[in-house]
């Protein structure tokens, strides 16, 4: 999938029953993430971590939703491992069955270098960040191997949040309250107008590019 597309509104299976992405997310935002498989180490300290995590993810209404290559059954046996791992009262996003592995390709999740105990490739950790127009806005993609940093996740959606509205973009190491950049594409009365507080920072070039302002409101 390519960044400004719309996502696909497939319906799936899941631990909360048959749904369909697109209703599921709503008017929010909404995180359609991956794992290999159930009952794997990594992916339970992920979907723990998710959980733990969830007051945050709903203060920026974005809305989870999980996908493994395995039964519905599997998912619901599986939760229970999670919980007890995390010492969660309830595993609270739906996890989506996949089997056939359909989804898995459809979305190129697939890591060649890891296989299953068959021989097949494990879907690789896929994150989509997905806007309340159904857009794809991010996508990350982690081998099998290496689990997702969700405060890095909760760091972008920030982002993403604060430039859909604001005439602004987030430099490195960004972090929610820091300073923002001005959009090249804002000139004259209207930066002035916008960013009150904007300072330049110099550069050899003398061209006056690095310009930057407190957060926006």
């Amino acid at each position: 999938m390519k960044l400004g597309e719309v996502f696909p509104n497939v319906t799936v299976k899941t631990t909360q029953g048959e749904l369909s992405i697109h209703d599921y997310f709503g008017e929010g935002w909404g995180i359609f993430f991956t794992h290999p498989a159930d009952y794997t180490p990594v992916c339970t300290t992920e979907l723990s971590m998710v959980q733990k995590m969830a007051p945050e993810f709903a203060k920026r209404n974005v809305k989870m939703i999980a996908l493994s290559c395995n039964s519905v059954v599997d998912h619901e046996g599986w939760a229970e491992d999670i919980k007890a791992f995390g010492k969660l009262q309830e595993v609270s996003y739906p996890i989506i069955e996949d089997t056939s592995r359909d989804l898995a390709v459809q979305f190129g999740m697939l890591d060649p270098d890891e296989k299953d105990a068959a021989g097949l490739p494990l879907t690789a950790r896929a994150v989509f960040i997905v806007g309340p127009d159904k857009k794809l806005k991010l996508s990350l993609l982690y081998p099998a191997t290496t689990g997702r940093n969700f405060d890095e996740i909760i760091r972008v959606v920030d982002s993403l949040q604060l430039t859909a509205h604001k005439k602004v973009a987030t430099p490195a190491n960004w972090q929610q309250g820091g300073d923002c950049m001005v959009l090249p594409s804002v000139k004259g009365e209207e930066c002035t107008k916008l960013f009150p507080k904007m300072r330049i920072e110099q550069v050899p070039s003398g061209k006056e590019y690095m310009r930057f302002t407190p957060q926006p409101e």
